[in-house]
Order: structure tokens, then C-alpha cells, then sequence
């Protein structure tokens, strides 16, 4: 399929493991009657509970940034997604509603990049109809400065911006398309002016490519009221090359920060959060740290991922989906795709980061840009 690493694979929601024989009508009744038991929210195989919801609007970037979407992979002539074949912002939102009734309570907007989506205010408006959710979107800035207004205005209530380093040049070679680092600022500034906050700032730290960002960024945004989270370079996707010798461990980041900045343990905002915080004893504000490598948290996940063209993941390593816009698109009604997703939940047992070792990077997980962040 267009968009997709060579061996990936989706799974209709007909050809399920546990047990593979299970049809269509069987996974909407087991998702009926324990509705009927009393059982919901659902709870997975470890007890957790479905809580957000990543949903990427496109598999297209406008960076080639090497973690993600390295250039000889995702060249000129990548098959990326037809328009046809993507959600529509339509079955989006319907898609969503459905999730908020199974317990999620936050929605956040991913890519590839998602401001490379056409109207996407307008998805915005949708999703910002929907009662209690946080919803929050993560880019890479480029389109944001032109754009942060609109989606304020839409409903959009913050953004996550990832800046890999404020030296220009080592921005530049990490992004791999020559893109200033003055311009994702700038973005930032207009993020702020318009309402978009708290902001968070994500960088992605491999070593031998710029660890020498974390102290510079960590001053430049202190103070600020932005929040600058620091991520262990994963093994996501099937092309990113990675080894554990390019990651530079949470406890080394926060340690080298602690040095010149104080450092002191706060305490998380909400169960399954996925950074460990970390304020500055000065009270100038905080950052974070996310350690999927050295210091898995599989046991508090509480996400799933929405692919572009409607593919339901449970983990971010995943390495097969589940057919939801068969669903959408084949006459089933929002109960009807409620109790499948129900009981795919319920089935979940996903904890890659907890067992994480020489083999698992060999399997053939689903691309991050295909996937969402």
C-alpha cells in the first residue's frame, strides 16, 4: 500500500490474532456484550485504560528529518498516499466522537506534518465541537507562523513545536532540507501571540548529531513559560538506522543540564504522562525528559494512534493496524464501530519499549510519519 515501509501490513478487522478465526460480527458482539457487562471504559490485557488519541491527518512531510523520514527513503519518488484514499475530515471527526465515548480525553493532530493538510482549520472546528477533549496539535513550525491564527480561532488550544537544536547549522543538516532555524522561532513567537500555550518544544537527541543542543536550548527557553522536552532517540519505523549507541539516555540530558541549571523532580500532570518533569529550583519554569529507551513506561500507555487512511494502532512500534475506514465507509453505525474498537482495546497488550532488546529491531514496525509522532 501507498505510504507504508515494504513489509508493513494492516489487518482488516476480519483477520484478527487472538483468535485469527474471529469475524467482523463476532469482534462487534464481544465489543457489545462486554459493554453490556458493565465493563466499560474498556481496559486492556495490563489494565490500561484508552485515554488519547494521536490522529495523523497526512503521511507527507515537508522535512526529511533523519530519525524520521530519511531522505534516501522518502525521496522524490515516494509513494506517498492519493488524496482518495485518506480520511476525510468528515469520518475524522465521527471517528473521534467514537473514541471520546470509549474514555479519550485528549486529541492531538500529527503528521508526517499536519499543517501540509489543506483546510485544516476546518477539521480543527470539527474536533473542538466535541465536549471535554484537550486538543492539541505537534508540527515542525515551517507552516506555523502563516497559520497559528486560524487554528486558534478554530479551536485549536496549543501546539507542540519540535526543534531539534538552535545552531542553525546542525538544524539545518538534521531537517535535511536546508530549513533555518530563525523561521521555526519565529513561528514559535506567533504561536505564543495567538493563544497557542503552554507551548512544548520537542527535540530528538542522537549522539554524535547534536547533544551539544540540549544546554542551548534549555537556556534559550527558560523563563519563557514554553516547555522544552528532551526525546531519547527510538527505534521507530524500519528506516531510521538506529542504534542504541546514538542514544543519549534521559538521566545523561538531565544531568548535563542539572550542572549549570538546577534541576528537581516535579510530579507528573496525569497518569500516562509520557514525560518525566523536571523544574528548575530557581522557579523559572521546567522541562522534560521522554525515555521510551532506558526507562520504558508501556504500563501507563494510555494512547492509540489513527493513521491518514483510518488504520487504528495500539503502540507506536506497532507492526500491523486495524481497518477502521472499512468500517466508516461500509454502512456500520457509531455503536457498531464502537464495540469493534472496544474490543480491539481490550485485546491490546502492546510493550515494546519493556522488551526492547537485539531482535525487536529487526521486526517491521510502521513508519512514525505514516503513524503520527
Amino acid at each position: 500500500m501507498p505510504g507504508m515501509s515494504r513489509n508493513d501490513k494492516i489487518i482488516p478487522l476480519a483477520d484478527l490474532r487472538a483468535p485469527r478465526s474471529a469475524s467482523l460480527d463476532a469482534l462487534i458482539r464481544e465489543g457489545a456484550n462486554n459493554t453490556a457487562a458493565g465493563s466499560a471504559p474498556p481496559q486492556d490485557t495490563r489494565g490500561r485504560f484508552l485515554h488519547d488519541l494521536r490522529i495523523s491527518v497526512t503521511d507527507r512531510c515537508n522535512f526529511r528529518c533523519v530519525y524520521c523520514m530519511p531522505k534516501d527513503v522518502f525521496g522524490r519518488d515516494y509513494p506517498f498516499l492519493p488524496h482518495s484514499e485518506l480520511l476525510t475530515f468528515e469520518e475524522i471527526a465521527r471517528v473521534a466522537r467514537i473514541f471520546v465515548r470509549l474514555g479519550v480525553r485528549k486529541i492531538r493532530l500529527t503528521g508526517g506534518e499536519p499543517l501540509l493538510r489543506r483546510n485544516l482549520e476546518q477539521l480543527v472546528a470539527l474536533l473542538a465541537e466535541i465536549h471535554g477533549v484537550d486538543l492539541t496539535l505537534t508540527t515542525n513550525g515551517a507552516l506555523l507562523a502563516r497559520e497559528a491564527r486560524a487554528l486558534r480561532a478554530a479551536g485549536l488550544r496549543r501546539v507542540t513545536v519540535s526543534l531539534d537544536a538552535l545552531d542553525d547549522a546542525t538544524f539545518r543538516v538534521m531537517n535535511d532540507v536546508d530549513f533555518p532555524v530563525a523561521r521555526v522561532l519565529e513561528a514559535i513567537d506567533a504561536a505564543h501571540a495567538a493563544g497557542l500555550t503552554p507551548i512544548k518544544i520537542n527535540a530528538v537527541i542522537k549522539r554524535g548529531m547534536n547533544e551539544a543542543a540540549v544546554l542551548p536550548l534549555a537556556r534559550h527557553f527558560k523563563g519563557t513559560g514554553h516547555i522544552v522536552r528532551f526525546i531519547e532517540y527510538m527505534d521507530v519505523g524500519h528506516t531510521n538506522g538506529w542504534r542504541m549507541n546514538d542514544v543519549v539516555s534521559a538521566a545523561e540530558i538531565v544531568r548535563t543540564i542539572d550542572r549549570e541549571l538546577p534541576l528537581e523532580v516535579a510530579d507528573a500532570n496525569y497518569a500516562g504522562e509520557v514525560a518525566e518533569r523536571w523544574r528548575y529550583r530557581d522557579g523559572t519554569g521546567e522541562i522534560g525528559v521522554i525515555a521510551s529507551v532506558t526507562q520504558a513506561f508501556c504500563r501507563d500507555c494510555t494512547r492509540a494512534r489513527l493513521s491518514t487512511d483510518g488504520k487504528m494502532f495500539t503502540c507506536l512500534f506497532a507492526t500491523d493496524g486495524y481497518d477502521l475506514r472499512g468500517l466508516l465507509r461500509g454502512n456500520r453505525d457509531d455503536t457498531e464501530i464502537e464495540n469493534a474498537v472496544a474490543a480491539l482495546w481490550r485485546r491490546r497488550a502492546d510493550r515494546y519499549s519493556e522488551i526492547r532488546g537485539a531482535n525487536t529491531g529487526r521486526t517491521q514496525k510502521i513508519e512514525m510519519s505514516y503513524i503520527g509522532g
